[in-house]
């Protein structure tokens, strides 16, 4: 099995003026339309949007002085790796499998997971809790008075 490895970049001077014109460059070269070109060593190729969008959401954060961490992931998960990407526990996970919430296979004695079903079900659940969120925040209506108005006080 190959290793995986993390790479975590720090952003660079993030208060100074030179290093921030050169972010709002780059941001702004990533946004445009249209294809986008990189050339290097007498060398050009077309960058490809999911690259293109990576690159811009790592840009992005680096230039509001956070780092990023690139971490490599397989198609195929185990189910210690697919629960480690959603922050759970294995046991939760493979119950999480049993009951059919996130499809899963077993080519042999142990199950595998799609990442693209893992990733499915992070955002499944981040919907879920963001729409709980909006119910709970969202104002009660008030039922009118006996005259048609809605009691202020």
């Amino acid at each position: 099995m190959t290793a995986l490895m993390e790479q975590t970049v720090l952003p660079g001077n993030p208060g100074g003026a030179v290093g921030q014109r050169r972010f709002d460059h780059l941001l702004d070269v990533l946004n445009a339309p249209g294809g986008l070109t990189v050339e290097a060593g007498g060398q050009s190729a077309e960058l490809p949007d999911e690259l293109r969008q990576l690159l811009l959401a790592a840009l992005t954060t680096l230039a509001s002085g956070t780092a990023v961490t690139l971490t490599p992931q397989r198609t195929q998960l185990t189910t210690q790796e697919a629960a480690d990407i959603l922050g759970i526990s294995r046991p939760t996970l493979v119950r999480l499998l049993s009951e059919g919430e996130i499809p899963s296979t077993r080519p042999g004695r142990h199950r595998r997971i799609q990442l693209v079903d893992v990733l499915a079900y992070q955002q499944r659940i981040r919907e879920q809790r963001e729409d709980a969120l909006d119910r709970l925040s969202a104002p009660e209506p008030t039922a009118p008075g006996p005259d048609g108005f809605t009691a202020t006080r």
